[in-house]
């Protein structure tokens, strides 16, 4: 008789143990879901508000970012826009994409671009699509141009002993290659891409600016500007921050005063469901719970291929 109460008791522990499990399961997944609704509609805000849209980092063609832009274009509460960029630049078709989306939001409602530490090359085309540009004194800004770079690797392989062979189905196919010196025509080619490029920059900046074309490209061989020295020429309309950007909305487009300002953010991409998950479970419960829960960690990289649009010091 007592072994029998023992195993009651324990049975009665261990489906304790089990309820409190399936309940706390059945929770992460419900709040899973919730939070997984409401970053999908942003922050869902209903009211009249200026949206505040980050631009950070390394631009490239993010889906995610455009079709945000879309909704903010299509939400009659959002009544302006002010673009907080902080970016070296990217590729020139993520810079493209993102200006060509951001000029569409600024055909049914003013956008305003407010420059970080820095805003050059892609981050200026980004500001170029703004109808306002402010930036702090010191930001650095301005590095019009374009850049294709590659690795040229013969003199190694030469020093290795290793040898690549090829069969192409033209000269200029996979060309320029690190792995055999360019030839005459495979420059001419390359830099006739990048000249078509550049082009279509300075056509942007001499449009968004009021530049003639000479003053553009004077303006363009790719330096860098100083906030100070992107307002002297032209490049930027203000010495300031979100506070200037929005009293120039208010003044010149007729925003209404007080409007609160909102984050619109797009989803994270390391969360799916399985992500947000354990995000609340982590939340609750602890780091090391994440890491459980998760079970795994992956790597992110960053691949910048084709033409870019890209400021960075010279390292040497």
């Amino acid at each position: 008789m007592p072994l029998d109460a023992d195993l009651m008791i324990d049975r009665r522990r261990l489906k304790r143990r089990l309820s409190f499990w399936r309940f706390a399961a059945i929770a992460v997944l419900v709040i899973g879901l919730l939070l997984a609704f409401a970053q999908d509609f942003s922050f869902a805000p209903g009211s009249s508000h200026v949206a505040r849209v980050w631009i950070d980092g390394v631009i490239l063609d993010d889906t995610e970012m455009q079709d945000m832009l879309d909704d903010i274009r299509e939400d009659d509460s959002v009544k302006a826009v002010i673009l907080r960029i902080d970016s070296p630049g990217g590729t020139s078709t993520g810079s493209e994409a993102l200006y060509e989306k951001v000029r569409e939001v600024a055909e049914v409602k003013p956008v305003t671009a407010v420059l970080g530490t820095v805003a050059a090359s892609g981050g200026y085309i980004a500001a170029l699509s703004a109808d306002h540009i402010v930036a702090r004194g010191n930001t650095i800004t301005g590095s019009i141009g374009v850049l294709f770079q590659w690795t040229q690797l013969t003199e190694l392989f030469e020093m290795l002993g290793v040898e690549m062979k090829e069969v192409k189905s033209a000269p200029l196919k996979a060309e320029p290659s690190p792995f055999s010196e360019p030839s005459p025509e495979a420059i001419a080619a390359t830099k006739a891409m990048i000249d078509a490029s550049y082009d279509w920059f300075l056509g942007l900046v001499q449009e968004r600016r009021g530049f003639d074309e000479a003053t553009a490209r004077k303006l363009g061989d790719g330096r860098v500007f100083t906030g100070f020295q992107a307002l002297e020429n032209g490049l930027i309309d203000a010495i300031g921050g979100e506070d200037t950007a929005l009293a120039w909305l208010e003044e010149s487009r007729g925003l209404e005063p007080g409007l609160p300002v909102e984050d619109w953010e797009t989803l994270e991409p390391s969360y799916g469901f399985v992500g947000l998950s354990g995000r609340v479970f982590g939340e609750a419960f602890g780091e090391a719970a994440t890491e459980a829960a998760q079970k795994t960690l992956q790597a992110e990289g960053l691949t910048l291929d084709g033409l870019m649009s890209l400021w960075h010091p010279d390292r040497r």
